[in-house]
């Protein structure tokens, strides 16, 4: 897999075109294409080549950047949480208003450990709550 293969998702598509067109994507447009691009890059080359694309983002800031998501295994960001980061900086991370347009697990496809472990989370989560409850 690589970069190119996130073109299918509209808000990936977009910031990879910003990046591509030397646009400065923000602290969280580039969080969040690092969270989702990382699962789809063989190595980190790759990432941090397209980052260093970002204006005023060094190759160091991009290595310190991706070792940080794979190091905490950081799930890609759902809609909504992509929507308050977005509030967050001047750079539009979803490209339009369409709600399918910035969620990710609508258009990609993840490595089967992704959806493991959002299924490990929920299932904690209501175990914690039933036991609070």
């Amino acid at each position: 897999m690589a970069l190119d293969d996130l073109r299918g998702n509209e808000m990936m598509n977009h910031l990879l075109s910003s990046l591509e067109g030397g646009q400065d994507i923000g602290h969280y447009g580039r969080l969040v294409f690092t969270m989702i691009g990382r699962h789809f890059c063989q190595d980190d080359e790759e990432l941090v080549a397209a980052l260093t694309k970002n204006p005023n983002f060094s190759e160091m800031q991009a290595r310190a950047l991706v070792q940080q998501v794979r190091q905490r295994g950081y799930n890609p960001p759902r809609r909504e949480k992509i929507m308050q980061w977005q509030a967050e900086q001047e750079f539009p991370i979803c490209p339009s208003n369409d709600p399918d347009g910035c969620n990710v697990y609508r258009d990609l496809k993840f490595p089967d450990g992704v959806y493991e472990h959002i299924e490990e989370y929920h299932e904690q989560k209501a175990q914690a709550e039933s036991a609070a409850g």
